[in-house]
């Protein structure tokens, strides 16, 4: 079974499964107990969440009370700079919506 990581720091995490509520990553001190580190977290879903009977959650990296939580087993992937997603999405709306050159010679 893979082990468990914070996904923000990557720092092996030492606690059994359930994750306590008050739990902080050893490397971070940020909250273990929070969508980021959740199997159900998928930012490409409404509300960020797979699971489609949890309840909104506005702080996705905050402890929360979500009944569905489970702690992700997904390999840390790295932090991403903040304001990738929103460039790379800028920049498909562009290319979508760029107006074709004209051929040569016209």
């Amino acid at each position: 079974m893979p082990e468990l990581v914070c996904h923000r720091c990557g720092v092996r995490v030492t606690l059994e499964e359930p994750i306590p509520r008050e739990a902080a990553c050893a490397g971070c001190g940020q909250d273990l107990r929070c969508c980021r580190d959740c199997r159900h977290w998928d930012e490409r879903y409404h509300n960020d969440c797979t699971e489609t009977e949890a309840e909104p959650v506005a702080e996705k990296t905050r402890r929360n009370f979500c009944e569905y939580f489970a702690y992700s087993r997904a390999p840390y992937a790295g932090a991403r700079p903040a304001g990738e997603r929103a460039a790379a999405a800028r920049a498909r709306l562009e290319e979508l919506f760029r107006k074709p050159k004209p051929p040569a010679g016209e």
